[in-house]
């Protein structure tokens, strides 16, 4: 990425992943193919070079963007992809209505959820890749704000972030047969109690929210 931040990608292997749902006590396994995934979540610097404005909050430029809806980090997603050279991934008509993937596209988009939690548990299979304050900024450590991106232990794969800090807008639907366009968010907040911080954990947001502990990160498909 040549957009003159630090902001790195990082390669994830192929696997499969075996996903849950407590509220509907499912559980579904995927086949994940190989992805890139940023090495934590977009931050301020990235967001406003990009998008020429500010995510909301105050702060320094290396906390991730938040506030941040699902449509933004799609059209964040698209507009790098262009500055970048590369085809955007989504067909963006009209905000509201459904947004086209083209899985041929080798632009900038957001993680599946199954590529999410693959690249987070990162070849562990316990709730966690390490121990939560080592790894994680949650209500016990982070004094109930943000922080920096990049501050906890990275996961065996080298990304750092996946639990804590902010949750991150995934691709998915949550269910759409029980709350429509919502979609799924992962990996716990700042403010987060320890049980909310865990590579299984959904959550859902509607589309066009803003909430201040919500971010997200950079996929792409593999080469």
């Amino acid at each position: 990425m040549n957009t003159g931040t630090q902001y790195r990608m990082i390669a994830v292997p192929p696997g499969r992943v075996t996903l849950s749902d407590r509220r509907t006590h499912r559980s579904w396994a995927v086949e994940v193919a190989g992805c890139q995934l940023g090495e934590y979540p977009v931050t301020r610097e990235l967001y406003a070079r990009v998008t020429g404005r500010s995510a909301d909050g105050a702060g320094g430029d290396r906390l991730p963007a938040e506030s941040v809806s699902w449509w933004d980090a799609v059209h964040f997603c698209n507009t790098l992809s262009l500055r970048e050279g590369l085809t955007p991934v989504y067909d963006v008509r009209a905000e509201g209505e459904a947004v086209a993937w083209d899985a041929l596209a080798d632009g900038y988009r957001l993680p599946t959820e199954a590529e999410w939690e693959h690249a987070c548990r990162a070849g562990t299979d316990g709730p966690r890749y390490g121990p939560l304050g080592d790894i994680a900024w949650y209500r016990e450590n982070s004094g109930e704000r943000i922080r920096e991106v990049g501050g906890r232990l990275p996961n065996p794969w080298g990304l750092h972030d996946m639990l804590g800090n902010v949750w991150e807008w995934c691709w998915d639907l949550y269910d759409p047969e029980v709350y429509g366009t919502y979609r799924v968010l992962r990996g716990g907040g700042w403010f987060d109690e320890h049980w909310s911080c865990r590579a299984s954990v959904r959550r859902r947001s509607h589309p066009t929210f803003r909430v201040d502990d919500v971010g997200f990160r950079l996929a792409r498909t593999a080469d």
